[in-house]
């Protein structure tokens, strides 16, 4: 991160791969038609698919913790296996709203995730969730909408982004018990799925063109970057064709000298 070098580890022009992780054993995680990938982070050899026969289609919405990865899939709910693949268990039981997840706390027990009426986009609400399906626990009501909660490597606080100050989805932050509430970022851009590092001492967020409904494809969009807590000066690291894909979840290295992301240049 500290010297701007950029690297490309993987092209295709058959699969959208989308959402990098970083595992802890440096590799990268990653979806691509409803599947779950492998990809050496050095970019040594292709994707390889993780045999997940447990898992409906997946969206792009997973996280890494240890051994194991939770996912969201498109029957809404949520589900642990394990990193090599193999059996998975499901997470979640109510059926009323759709589960999308996005953090889990820094010893593994909560899940942080997004609530969704079905249909309803722009209902998105946050939750917690015992990583063992118990505790379900509303942190955000009312209009909206809210999404990417991500949890701080503290634990103190849940990041994400949300359009309950403005049209303008900007970043702002909660505690983990709903209390807190803070705004963060406060320009005329839109500023979705902010990423703090293992150590807590940066952010990395994807900002929108103004006016910018959700957070769609293949739009000019820019990486940012927070330092020192400075959210009224973020730096744009890079400008590029992306936007839904390009960073829905953390995708720092477990050293926090790197982040991936996904392009998506139009030929």
């Amino acid at each position: 991160m500290s010297t701007g070098l950029q690297k490309i580890l993987h092209t295709s022009s058959t699969v959208l791969f989308e959402a990098p992780n970083w595992t802890p054993s440096g590799d990268l995680i990653v979806n691509g038609d409803g599947l779950l990938w492998n990809l050496p982070a050095d970019g040594s050899a292709p994707p390889r698919q993780i045999p997940l026969p447990d898992v409906p289609e997946l969206n792009n919405d997973h996280v890494v913790y240890g051994d194991d990865v939770f996912l969201s899939a498109n029957d809404g709910h949520l589900y642990r296996a394990p990193l090599t693949g193999g059996a998975a268990t499901k997470i979640t039981s109510a059926s009323q709203w759709m589960h999308f997840l996005h953090g889990i706390s820094p010893d593994g027990t909560t899940l942080a995730y997004v609530g969704l009426t079905p249909g309803a986009w722009s209902s998105g609400t946050l939750w917690t969730i015992g990583a063992d399906g118990t505790g379900n626990t509303p942190l955000t009501t009312g209009p909206g909408p809210d999404d990417g909660p991500e949890y701080s490597p503290d634990g103190d606080w849940i990041y994400f982004n949300t359009e309950r100050f403005s049209p303008n989805a900007q970043i702002a932050r909660i505690h983990p018990d709903g209390t807190g509430l803070e705004q963060l970022t406060t320009d005329d851009r839109v500023n979705w799925f902010p990423h703090l590092p293992p150590a807590g001492d940066a952010v990395v967020y994807l900002s929108y063109p103004p006016g910018t409904r959700g957070h769609p494809a293949d739009l000019t969009v820019e990486l940012r970057l927070v330092t020192r807590g400075d959210w009224r000066h973020p730096r744009t690291l890079v400008t590029l064709p992306g936007g839904q894909g390009t960073i829905n979840v953390n995708s720092w290295s477990p050293d926090g000298a790197r982040f991936a992301y996904v392009d998506y240049p139009q030929s």
